[in-house]
């Protein structure tokens, strides 16, 4: 079955199916086209949806996953980022192995249609021509014919005619022959013309004709076929990912059952627990005791009455766990009256204040520090960021700070002796392999990388003196990795006995134990010591706020539109920039918020730990 056997008379509607079956093929390959487009848009939001749920470093959100839902929903996150990748490979592929290749096909079908085509009508204005040739030498024989017939009928009236000389006669024959020759010519011509055109005619309908469409049929299939085999590639591009899609999907299984309720719960109270005691019985206050020294007013009540008042109450060993942050009750106030001795002979078991004493002591009572690391922990929440020493957190929870700050300080540590232990082979290869290059060129490195290992030991000294600290104050561990520092060792005394009056609350303050009430006395040394470690970062610029920030979270800051404001730390990364308010106020601001000017003379802020 040949389109030029079968359809030789169809020129023009074969021309206007190869269109059409071109057309088929182009709305296929845009409709890939569009399909590569929402694949790669659907990636897009999957991984922007993915990005805005990921934990930030360096954030509240950050602690918090470290419980088995959090990270759970991380893993999932990250397995919908993978999952989003799929759908990228899907829509390169469909871009590469499609629309590309049915693009470039397309082009060459369009060029080797026009050829044809071009052909085709060739032949039919070369067999159009024949066929003009061959009707003009018809109509030209047809003519000739009739002018010879004219020509004898006339050479016969004059041969009849009697009145007409011979000379006309012979003229009219004479004619009639020349029309008769003329008419052989033409015949002849005619004849062979329409052999010719017979054969052209033949030619052009059994041979060019054919051929030529039965080209555009093999185009056609050819278009077909391909089609086809892309639809099986469309197929085919979707059924290689699904593999790794399922593993993403038993990657979030996986992460599901990774939760455990219990461990979660173990986490919370690792998290929260502050170390405190629960605070003890409160004992009966008896308001009689007023009444029975008024009615019983004998020599021993006298005698009692001139007892020591400065004999210390024993109530204040006890933790009042309802006390406010730096509020420590005041001492007893020293009284002559009987009723001021707590433990006169008419109250035997008068050993507690009452509570309507605490009560009106601490509403009046004003805040003192016996410590001045107190006062630099106060100085240091002031201004919006953290003591160095953690000293603003209850005992248990500064204990991990403190061991996870000297963790990370050894890690630091081994890292600096790894690299000079790597530069110090380089020397000595270079020592020996002079021409591998200069040893002098290591040695600068390696004094930088001894200093910093120096400094850094001087760091997990300091901590570790503040870890031993703490926890000389928790109650017996039975943890058998409690790490005792010899520095601290040498300096345990002096510190004990400027801070040990000061006992911390549940909130993360101190309360004064006002059975050891002797003053410390600090010299001027160490409160230029303590306070030196908390001096202020300098400025490095300035930045202008574009948008309103409400700093509700834990160490960001407000700000309003318009608002100029000091630059102390600059984005390292993670889209917090650190600014300061008049000098007193500081926190993070996102930095798509605002307009950082650099001052470039001056070198960046420190890093706040």
């Amino acid at each position: 079955m040949s389109w030029g056997t079968e359809l030789w008379d169809q020129f023009d509607n074969l021309e206007k199916h190869t269109q059409w079956g071109i057309e088929v093929l182009e709305k296929y390959i845009k409709f890939v086209k569009e399909r590569t487009e929402i694949e790669i848009n659907y990636a897009k939001q999957l991984r922007n949806l993915s990005k805005k749920y990921q934990t930030k470093k360096n954030s509240k959100e950050e602690e918090e996953s470290k419980y088995t839902s959090c990270k759970a929903f991380q893993a999932t996150l990250n397995e919908m980022n993978d999952y989003a990748g799929q759908h990228e490979v899907i829509s390169e592929n469909m871009a590469s192995q499609i629309t590309a290749e049915l693009t470039r096909f397309v082009q060459e079908v369009k060029q080797e249609r026009k050829q044809h085509f071009h052909e085709g009508r060739k032949a039919q204005q070369h067999i159009e021509t024949c066929w003009k040739q061959l009707e003009a030498s018809k109509r030209r024989f047809e003519r000739d014919c009739k002018e010879a017939e004219r020509a004898q009928q006339y050479f016969e009236k004059m041969d009849a005619d009697i009145n007409v000389t011979k000379a006309d006669v012979e003229k009219a024959r004479q004619q009639a022959q020349i029309r008769h020759q003329m008419a052989d010519d033409s015949k002849g011509d005619y004849s062979s013309v329409l052999q010719k055109f017979n054969r052209e005619q033949h030619e052009h309908y059994f041979t060019h004709i054919p051929g030529i469409f039965q080209k555009l049929q093999d185009m056609e299939e050819k278009k077909i076929g391909r089609m086809g085999e892309s639809l099986k590639t469309y197929a085919d591009i979707d059924r290689q990912v699904v593999p790794i899609i399922g593993k993403c999907l038993d990657g979030i299984t996986k992460s599901a059952e990774s939760i455990s309720e219990k461990q979660d719960s173990q986490m919370v109270i690792e998290s929260f627990k502050s170390g405190f005691e629960p605070p003890g019985d409160i004992d009966f206050e008896d308001f009689t005791q007023s009444m029975k020294r008024t009615v019983s007013d004998t020599s021993l009540t006298k005698a009692d009455c001139k007892s020591d008042p400065k004999v210390p109450s024993k109530s204040r060993n006890k933790l009042w766990p309802f006390i406010k942050k730096n509020k420590p009750p005041p001492p007893p106030p020293a009284s002559s009256s009987p009723s001021a001795v707590p433990n006169g002979p008419h109250s035997p078991k008068q050993q507690k204040e009452p509570l309507s004493h605490r009560f009106n002591d601490f509403m009046t009572s004003k805040p003192k520090m016996h410590c001045f690391r107190s006062l630099k922990r106060g100085l240091s929440l002031k201004l919006g960021s953290t003591p160095e020493d953690f000293s603003n957190l209850p005992p248990e929870q500064r204990r991990k700070k403190l061991q996870q700050k000297v963790d990370e300080l050894n890690k630091d540590i081994q890292k600096e002796i790894d690299q000079r232990d790597a530069l110090t082979k380089m020397r000595d290869v270079y020592m020996k392999n002079p021409q591998m290059g200069d040893p002098a060129s290591v040695g600068q490195k390696l004094v930088e990388i001894g200093n910093n290992i120096e400094k850094l030991r001087v760091e997990v000294h300091k901590f570790e003196g503040w870890l031993a600290e703490v926890e000389g104050r928790l109650p017996a561990r039975n943890d058998s990795s409690r790490r005792q520092s010899g520095l601290y060792d040498t300096q345990n005394t002096q510190t004990v006995n400027n801070c040990a009056q000061d006992r911390e609350s549940p909130d993360g303050s101190y309360t004064e134990d006002n059975s050891q009430e002797p003053e410390v006395k600090v010299t001027p040394t160490e409160f230029d010591d303590d306070f030196d470690d908390e001096e202020p970062l300098p400025t490095i610029g300035t930045c202008k706020a574009i948008y309103p920030f409400d700093g509700e979270n834990e160490g960001t800051i407000s700000v309003t539109e318009g608002e100029i404001l000091s630059v102390i730390e600059e984005d390292k990364g993670d889209g917090w920039t650190r600014i300061r308010r008049k000098e007193e106020e500081e926190g993070y601001v996102p930095t798509s918020y605002i307009e950082v000017y650099l001052d470039r003379n001056t070198k960046g802020a420190m890093t706040y730990i």
